[in-house]
């Protein structure tokens, strides 16, 4: 991988877990000469990221759209930033500079942003790997949650395995990096019409 986008939170609640792995995260990207792709804000766990990345000599290109740069929320000391209209050109965009996406802790945007790329991925539209870095048990119930659609007969598990998912960012990279990545494409069939 060249490029990881991140997902993560416009906010940082002050977890020195959080923080020691958004810094153990950079560090292995730099040494592993990958580049970080994000939202391009100074704020919350998205400027931690990008001043950890930055600090150790790598690059950090942030994607974010005009509105944001309106409120002076965006990074001023980026390798790149590119400004575009809107969220969905925003996702659009950190996806095609990518070729692997991890999500830390964050809310609602940090969510929506995470499965949109999920779901393309499911229905064939890139073959990004997808991880979440899952900090200290933070998106626990969500797994579980996932686990609740297969069983349920929402979700194939050929596409629940789509999900990689570590608490230790190295071992998350690691695992990113060598994943084969098999999506069940045929989604959409009925169970009582097969």
């Amino acid at each position: 991988m060249q490029s990881i986008s991140v997902f993560c939170g416009a906010n940082f609640n002050g977890d020195p877990i959080l923080k020691q792995v958004v810094e153990d995260l950079a560090e292995v990207m730099v040494a592993h000469n990958i580049n970080l792709v994000f939202g391009g804000g100074h704020v919350g766990v998205m400027g931690l990221i990008a001043d950890a990345v930055l600090s150790r000599g790598g690059k950090a290109i942030g994607v974010i759209p005009q509105f944001l740069m309106d409120k002076e929320v965006g990074h001023k000391g980026l390798t790149e930033m590119h400004i575009v209209e809107n969220m969905h050109q925003r996702k659009q965009l950190m996806n095609d500079l990518c070729d692997g996406i991890i999500m830390l802790p964050g809310g609602f945007g940090t969510l929506e942003e995470f499965f949109e790329v999920l779901t393309w991925l499911q229905l064939g539209l890139h073959n990004h790997p997808v991880g979440i870095l899952n900090v200290n048990g933070f998106y626990d119930n969500l797994l579980k949650q996932m686990d609740v659609m297969v069983e349920q007969l929402f979700l194939k598990p050929a596409n629940r395995q789509l999900v990689i998912t570590s608490a230790d960012a190295v071992e998350l990279i690691n695992l990113m990096e060598n994943v084969v990545i098999k999506p069940d494409e045929v989604w959409f069939r009925d169970r009582n019409l097969t």
